[in-house]
């Protein structure tokens, strides 16, 4: 198939509207028309994987972690970035990768953490706003299921764990067609008053485009009239980090023991006990400690993410423990998360998974 056919669906899962202003996911070196065969699957894109994916045959990496996050002004080859992009390029090799975008789904990095340490009905635990919008349109009785029914259709009207959902108002229109007009109802130059309703959705700002073309194309109207307004509302399944809770509390030392078993680590960093029961569980895969204010919000007894400076666990303030698990750690699942949503909708591409250890830090025990 083509790159684009599969980044198209990566992106419908993880839009790229859900990352973060630093972040650089996306297609990064190769064309969307390019056939691709075979796909490897790793954390982060070293030398060390574009030769595994030499080896291995494959046509295209997928990365969670991109490997350009600012751009380059030469290609000399002096550091690693510049020569992981040399010899993909060199190899006809396409780098994608599909970070915070990921991380910002329900579904995503973070709760891939959540269901291995089983945290019962898990949410986000940070939901973003400024990503919705809402859609109103005036139109004539006739059309009202028609132009609804593209809407929805469209994605529009999704509401949590809801969808075609809209709020719908009776009222009537009054229009006079001009000369060069080509009216669906009425004649040039007399006044017309038209039984409509208004339909009001909600939609996410990245599916805009598709929505608005699927109203011009069912509504019957030569000249729409609509709004468009911008939401501060959160859109609950996007947002970074998770927020569960145990089927049983535990102590914080059996609850350590447990993240360190579960998560397959070879150390914990992290504040000083309270002498409390863990019931409520906070995490964040990668740097989480913007999140922190979030996680004592939501009532977590222990937050668990990556990246803590010295000075950092200082803001625990008592109120809850901070365990620091390390950043690979808290993502090596990602390889796994990405593998099954591929392997979802195309049962028969071929998709592996890196051999290569990436994890940059080391332990001496």
């Amino acid at each position: 198939m083509k790159i684009k056919e599969l980044t198209e669906y990566l992106e419908q899962v993880a839009p790229l509207a859900y990352q973060e202003s630093y972040d650089n996911s996306g297609l990064l070196v190769g064309s969307p028309e390019d056939e691709i065969q075979k796909a490897l699957i790793s954390l982060d894109c070293t030398e060390q994987v574009v030769q595994e994916a030499i080896d291995k045959g494959c046509d295209i990496i997928i990365s969670h972690h991109p490997i350009v996050f600012s751009g380059l002004k030469k290609f000399t080859g002096k550091n690693y970035v510049e020569r992981v992009l040399i010899k993909a390029i060199r190899h006809n090799i396409a780098l994608y990768a599909i970070h915070t975008n990921l991380d910002n789904i329900y579904g995503g990095v973070s709760s891939k953490i959540a269901q291995k340490l089983n945290l019962q009905s898990h949410a986000v635990l940070a939901p973003k706003q400024g990503l919705l919008k809402k859609l109103a349109v005036y139109v004539p009785r006739t059309h009202v299921e028609v132009v609804r029914e593209a809407l929805f259709s469209a994605g529009a009207g999704g509401i949590g764990n809801y969808d075609q959902c809209s709020y719908n108002t009776a009222g009537y229109g009054t229009f006079r067609a001009q000369q060069g007009a080509s009216p669906t109802i009425g004649a040039i130059g007399k006044q017309e008053r038209v039984e409509e309703t208004k339909i009001e959705v909600l939609y996410p700002a990245d599916r805009e485009r598709k929505i608005i073309l699927a109203m011009y194309a069912a509504h019957p109207y030569e000249e729409v009239a609509y709004d468009i307004i911008k939401m501060e509302n959160a859109l609950h399944q996007v947002g970074a980090g998770a927020i569960g809770n145990l089927a049983e509390e535990m102590n914080e030392q059996a609850f350590l023991a447990y993240i360190k078993e579960r998560l397959n680590l070879k150390v914990i960093r992290h504040t000083k006990p309270l002498g409390k029961m863990i019931s409520r569980v906070a995490v964040c895969g990668g740097a989480g400690g913007f999140l922190l204010e979030a996680a004592k919000r939501s009532g977590a007894d222990i937050f668990i993410t990556a990246d803590y400076k010295y000075h950092e666990f200082f803001d625990a303030q008592d109120e809850i423990i901070i365990a620091d698990i390390g950043h690979f750690e808290s993502e090596q699942f990602t390889q796994d998360l990405l593998m099954d949503i591929i392997r979802k909708k195309f049962v028969n591409f071929a998709v592996l998974l890196t051999e290569i250890d990436t994890n940059p830090i080391n332990y001496y025990s």
